[in-house]
């Protein structure tokens, strides 16, 4: 017995040096990140967006920024989608600011406006595309394990 509880404590203090280590690593990359308050205030600038077959996607933050979690708020022309239903491990979340959504999640579809959040749970089939006839605007929000 006295064996077993000397290597339960050999084991516990081996994974508290391991977590110890990459709480290090972890701080270390947060205190190399420049957190200033002109790179923590972004203020949407259609010249700096990224032109899509759909529309177009701002990216407001990315996982170079804020370690893995991303922002972005994607415009989808009338009739359009950004892509086609997908699944990822990821789970992501979208925030509707303009127009009408078609959201297509695990064999279902609903329609919905503004000011209505999405949740798409990880490996879930899931898809976005615009219902209306204005451009539809909306948020996405997605921790990026690429």
């Amino acid at each position: 017995m006295k064996k077993l509880s000397q290597f339960t404590l050999a084991c516990a203090i081996s994974f508290l040096f391991h977590q110890s280590l990459n709480a290090q690593k972890i701080s270390k990359v947060q205190d190399s990140t420049k957190y200033t308050i002109e790179n923590c205030v972004n203020k949407f600038d259609l010249t700096k967006a990224k032109k899509s077959n759909s529309g177009y996607q701002y990216w407001f933050a990315d996982k170079k920024f804020t370690e893995e979690n991303t922002l972005k708020m994607s415009i989808v022309q009338p009739g359009k989608s950004t892509h086609a239903p997908h699944r990822h491990t990821e789970e992501e979340f979208f925030y509707i600011l303009e127009g009408k959504a078609s959201f297509y999640l695990n064999g279902k579809t609903v329609v919905v406006s503004p000011n209505t959040s999405l949740y798409c749970p990880p490996n879930s089939e899931h898809g976005i595309s615009n219902a209306g006839d204005q451009d539809l605007k909306y948020l996405v929000i997605k921790k990026d394990l690429k």
